[in-house]
């Protein structure tokens, strides 16, 4: 006879019957919510406003991390809430997110974490169509990478800001783990490693070290990397655990990047014909793109504005204007919503010492 299992001591049959309760009333009051999401949807309707507000999602949950008494961490509030919200906005309306696919992308890791998992899914072949989709309205919301704490910007993102009409709503960053997938549990026979140019960057040292003399093949994205490393046993891929999962492939080095703290900075954009530039929340982003006349100390009077009414300076990123005359366009990110007096002033003001100035969004941002 088999052996079975030791029986549960009264004191962890005890505990478990608590948390079953607990669990029934917790159903009972997310329910409850639901409900009232349903009414709050209704009411969205007759007065014609969206139903995501990204700046009251960032101040329920901000006062919910306000209020927490532990021995739940607020690092954990906020998924939890993020995916409570999902589930409840998606009573309301199904949201169309568009994200750098296929399945198994960082980008789609990024918008799931921002939106919750209660989405319609648009995955696109590359960033361009990202910002096809979000403009043309086959999506709500686009989330498109912008900056990799070890490559630094990713060049195109920017370069379509500046072409279509799309402005930021959101932000979120995710911590980057770069794993060497293959059909094979096995370095030996590797012919190519496959993966998006910003990964095979972000691995550089250890390509070098452990695969000195095998191609590195850019492809559209790191989940087609794998989506072809499954097809052929001469192929690896740099790609994500959730890829590796995704298309059926042994994890042979895990954590490869060269950058332990590796992270990669998202932002979510839309349409502002189908979405309100999002309110003050307290702990605002607010960006921008600029370019002044190519003379001496344009840049610094192009910055004095900031100075003179207090505002602080988070980023600051150029980009050659592709005019053949030494011209760059300088992407900012600055504290502060311009709906606040010294803000506005600031952009006035910046705006008239500017040959070009285009705000790119103003957007709640997490500071814990």
């Amino acid at each position: 006879m088999a052996d079975q299992p030791p029986a549960p001591n009264s004191d962890l049959l005890a505990l478990r019957m608590q948390i079953d309760a607990l669990d029934r009333d917790l159903l009972a009051l997310l329910n409850q919510r639901a409900a009232l999401a349903l009414q709050v949807g209704e009411v969205k309707k007759k007065e014609g406003s969206v139903a995501f507000r990204p700046e009251r999602e960032a101040q329920v949950i901000d006062g919910l991390k306000a209020k927490n008494g532990g021995p739940l961490s607020s690092d954990s509030v906020a998924p939890i809430w993020r995916e409570i919200m999902s589930a409840c906005r998606a009573l309301e309306t199904p949201t169309r997110v568009a994200y750098l696919g296929p399945a198994g992308t960082f980008s789609e890791s990024a918008a799931l974490g921002f939106f919750g998992s209660s989405i319609v899914k648009v995955p696109c072949a590359s960033i361009d169509e990202v910002f096809r989709a979000t403009t043309a309205g086959a999506a709500d919301f686009g989330v498109v990478p912008v900056e990799n704490s070890t490559e630094g910007v990713v060049a195109r993102s920017l370069d379509l800001f500046l072409t279509t009409p799309l402005f930021i709503i959101g932000e979120t960053s995710i911590f980057v783990r770069h794993n060497l997938l293959r059909r094979e549990n096995t370095l030996d026979g590797i012919e190519a490693v496959c993966a998006h140019p910003q990964a095979l960057a972000q691995c550089h040292n250890w390509l070098s070290n452990h695969l000195p003399n095998v191609e590195r093949r850019p492809v559209s994205s790191n989940a087609e990397g794998a989506r072809l490393a499954s097809l052929d046993p001469r192929l690896a891929a740099v790609a994500s655990e959730r890829a590796s999962s995704e298309f059926g492939l042994h994890i042979v080095s895990p954590a490869i990047q060269d950058d332990a703290h590796n992270r990669t900075r998202f932002a979510v954009v839309a349409n502002p014909q189908r979405h309100p530039q999002p309110q003050a929340s307290g702990h605002d982003c607010t960006s921008l793109v600029v370019s002044v006349a190519n003379r001496p100390g344009a840049v610094y009077d192009m910055l004095m504005p900031l100075k003179t009414h207090g505002v602080s300076m988070s980023r600051f990123e150029s980009r050659p204007a592709r005019s053949g005359q030494w011209e760059y366009y300088f992407y900012i990110d600055v504290q502060g919503h311009p709906s606040q007096p010294e803000m506005a002033q600031a952009l006035k003001e910046l705006r008239g010492v500017c040959a070009f100035f285009k705000l790119l969004g103003t957007y709640p941002i997490d500071v814990h």
